[in-house]
């Protein structure tokens, strides 16, 4: 069983930039893909970035192209999700996810979550 736990979160301005970390323990093997995804007040839980086991593939959906950069380092365990440009329409509780494949995209082949990690964007 993975554990995961985010931690970045917070408070920021238009424009601003934030880095998220997720950090992931336990028994989950050395091949697993990694993703964020975030639920906003009433919309589901959406992907807004992913990365294969060996950092060799990413995937963001236009939202969030050009602006969020998903990375992972398999040494430390950790995966992390930089942010600039970020707009209020970006607030939402971010969520880390793993799933036991080496690349997944679909929200349904993550079986790990993280607990989440407030992020507010606001003047």
């Amino acid at each position: 069983q993975a554990q995961l736990v985010e931690s970045g979160g917070g408070t920021v301005q238009p424009g601003d930039s934030l880095r998220l970390s997720c950090v992931v323990s336990g028994g989950i093997g050395r091949i697993y893909a990694l993703a964020w995804f975030r639920e906003a007040p009433g919309k589901e839980r959406a992907l807004v970035a992913a990365i294969a086991w060996n950092g060799s593939k990413t995937f963001y959906p236009d939202s969030v192209k050009g602006r969020f950069t998903i990375s992972r380092d398999n040494a430390q365990r950790t995966g992390y999700l930089q942010m600039t440009g970020l707009q209020p329409e970006d607030t939402a509780v971010y969520y880390c996810a793993a799933a036991r494949f080496s690349w997944a995209i679909r929200k349904t082949d993550y079986h790990y979550w993280g607990q989440g990690t407030q992020v507010t964007v606001s003047s």
